[in-house]
């Protein structure tokens, strides 16, 4: 069984009680479960998250030879050399997912240090941004 990660980056342990008109009113447990409903156990998944910069890259050095990485970075989209660069060598299919629609939001969050290392970016349909990622890895493996 093919293995894919999902990793989920600072804050969204705090999903359900964020803003939701950017986030929905989802806790990650519940989006986790979501995704695990649509995997039907085709993928053997693994879920990560974690507010610190390092631990989301040591995860990814750890995983560079799955099939597939969704990860939500959050704001370390804007701002991590260190994860984009740790993208950059895992061998899988990458998948930027973000549940608000960060390209229209504030001026801040339009540098996007990961996307040029991803294959594909699904945004702005809070789980569903996730779920279609995972039809997609679902689609090309």
């Amino acid at each position: 069984m093919k293995k894919v990660l999902v990793i989920n980056g600072p804050n969204l342990n705090m999903l359900g009680k964020r803003p939701k008109e950017h986030y929905g009113s989802l806790t990650l447990d519940e989006i986790n479960q979501a995704i695990l409903k649509e995997n039907k156990d085709y993928f053997s998944i693994e879920f990560f998250q974690s507010n610190c910069e390092g631990e989301i890259i040591t995860k990814l050095q750890e995983a560079m030879e799955y099939a597939g990485i969704l990860i939500n970075p959050a704001s370390y989209t804007h701002t991590s050399i260190g994860i984009r660069d740790a993208l950059e060598m895992c061998t899988g299919i990458k998948l930027e997912i973000h549940l608000s629609k960060v390209d229209e939001r504030e001026d801040f969050r339009k540098v996007n240090l990961v996307r040029d290392v991803c294959n594909k970016t699904y945004s702005g349909k809070q789980v569903e941004s996730y779920l279609e990622a995972l039809r997609y890895l679902k689609k090309i493996l």
